[in-house]
């Protein structure tokens, strides 16, 4: 009777225990956050009325970024490319890296090996091929990821980008040189110091 009610028991709880790993291997794939960005990006160009979606609002801040990209965004931050915008460090779309871009097609994205803690996650996609016929417009732009593991649970701790003459850039850099670069400007809205009265 007792081997009955433990192989009850078992059967009862080796499924939970299979599905509970399963879940914690689907919450530490690489490929989480990355594909919450991309589908971000491909809704934003896919042309409609959908409402443009931050990457780098508080909530994707929280909850895709590591600790130190979130740190490095919020000091360029400070700093925002456009006057009346006031939030965004960027006047460009980081991912795309442009202004302009068409629907997203041919969009793709593959987990690299692991090298140490970081797993790059390469995405690429054609973003011009709306523009014209020309090879200009039906080139590949390729968007690497660094993904680490944080608290548990993956999380991006750099994009790096590839610019049309093959130079790459790592949006951390980026981030970094906007606060140096402000930081070195004369500072214009100094608050004014009282004049003594005589």
């Amino acid at each position: 009777m007792q081997k009955i009610a433990a192989a009850a028991l078992l059967a009862v709880f080796l499924p939970l225990s299979l599905s509970l790993s399963a879940n914690s291997a689907a919450a530490a794939d690489p490929m989480t956050p990355v594909k919450t960005v991309m589908d971000a990006t491909v809704s934003n160009w896919a042309g409609g009325d959908s409402d443009w979606q931050d990457i780098f609002d508080d909530s994707k801040l929280k909850n895709l970024y590591s600790k130190d990209f979130v740190a490095k965004y919020q000091a360029a931050a400070q700093f925002p490319a456009a006057d009346e915008d006031g939030i965004s460090p960027f006047d460009y779309d980081v991912i795309v890296g442009g202004q302009d871009a068409c629907p997203l097609q041919e969009v793709n994205i593959a987990p690299q090996a692991p090298k140490g803690d970081t797993t790059e996650v390469v995405a690429t996609f054609k973003k011009s091929t709306c523009m014209g016929s020309d090879a200009d417009y039906q080139g590949t732009t390729t968007v690497r990821f660094e993904v680490i593991q944080e608290a548990g649970k993956p999380v991006i701790d750099d994009i790096i980008t590839v610019d049309d003459a093959g130079q790459t850039n790592s949006l951390k850099s980026v981030m970094q040189d906007i606060v140096k670069q402000q930081q070195q400007l004369p500072s214009e809205h100094a608050p004014q110091q009282d004049q003594p009265q005589q």
